[in-house]
């Protein structure tokens, strides 16, 4: 394994940021790829699954098993990383432009790094980070972007022109659902990768890209991360990056399109009691939480209840919210009536 680290300039003079690259020789005619994790620099379940990952790797590369190229982020983030406010960690969005750090990469007409704004261009370090983050990945076949949620189930965000030829993936990593996705992501990591493939006419077979949401913020387990790098090393295995046994299972969870998703938005602000949980199935008209208004007072509460059946697949992590703010996302088998355009979060 060979490390290097990719300079990005700060924005003003005498900073400068630092991206650590691990990188695997292959030593056969294996696709190759490319790993990341903590685009947002607070959701870290994705680092240490990549250490694990990278134990398993350390070990094939010594037994002359790796095949393709292998790529891999840890920290994709080091800007977001220093982010603190008041002792609150500030990952998901810069600071200083407001924009999700998962949002405004560029959108190329072929999947060439040459296509992307030279050294000498005029612009933020963010920008740059984005730009030298999506050259790594388009030199890839395969790109996984390591995510989180809040409080959640693991899932997993394919685009709708590579399903079902990504499902050994979801044999590899089980998770709670497969959400397919296609039109406008607000330029997140997996849409430049996967839109510069088919503008550039790439045959697809074999391609794979997804951002992959492993539970919640709080799941930092090595448990969860020794079963989520054995995952991840067995999909690997079976798209020929190293040699190793393939996925085993074939998994046969729900598959929705983000139509299909009910976002939960609160109607009023207030304290919140989430009365179901991430796993569990609910009908139409359960109750999913209640959120206190008027503490002591009686009918000081406000219920939320489902608007049709689903699986409890996220929800916030904290007990507050305001009016018309994103608590809790439900997999249905029917669209939403409440569904819009684009991402599902900002």
């Amino acid at each position: 394994m060979d490390r290097s680290w990719d300079v990005i300039p700060g924005d003003m003079p005498g900073t400068e940021w630092r991206i650590p690259v691990l990188r695997f020789r292959g030593r056969g005619n294996g696709p190759p790829a490319h790993l990341q994790a903590a685009l947002h620099a607070d959701e870290l379940p994705g680092v240490v699954t990549i250490d694990a990952l990278c134990a398993r790797l350390r070990r094939a590369e010594a037994a002359g098993d790796i095949r393709g190229d292998i790529t891999v982020v840890p920290w994709a983030n080091p800007i977001g990383l220093q982010q603190q406010l008041h002792g609150g960690w500030q990952g998901r969005y810069d600071l200083d432009t407001r924009v999700n750090f998962n949002r405004d990469f560029p959108l190329l007409d072929r999947p060439d790094p040459a296509l992307l704004p030279g050294e000498d261009a005029v612009l933020l370090a963010t920008t740059r980070l984005k730009n030298r983050l999506l050259a790594l990945a388009l030199q890839s076949d395969i790109v996984l972007d390591l995510h989180c949620d809040e409080v959640s189930l693991l899932y997993l965000y394919i685009p709708t022109s590579l399903w079902p030829l990504m499902s050994d993936l979801a044999d590899a990593m089980d998770p709670g659902a497969v959400l397919t996705w296609d039109g406008d992501g607000g330029g997140a990591f997996d849409e430049a990768c996967v839109v510069s493939w088919l503008r550039g006419g790439v045959e697809l077979a074999g391609k794979a890209v997804s951002t992959v949401e492993l539970r919640g913020q709080a799941d930092i387990d090595a448990e969860l991360a020794e079963r989520d790098a054995d995952g991840l090393f067995r999909f690997l295995a079976g798209r020929g990056v190293i040699a190793g046994d393939p996925p085993r299972r074939r998994w046969s969870g729900p598959v929705a399109a983000l139509d299909h998703i009910e976002m939960i938005r609160a109607p009023v602000g207030g304290a919140v009691c989430f009365m179901r949980a991430p796993g569990d199935r609910v009908e139409a008209g359960d109750l999913l939480a209640t959120i206190l208004v008027r503490p002591g007072e009686e009918g000081g509460s406000v219920p939320v209840r489902a608007p049709q059946a689903g699986l409890v697949m996220s929800r916030r992590d904290h007990g507050r919210t305001k009016p018309g703010e994103d608590m809790m996302k439900l997999v249905c088998g029917s669209p939403s009536a409440t569904a819009r355009s684009g991402p599902l979060e900002a």
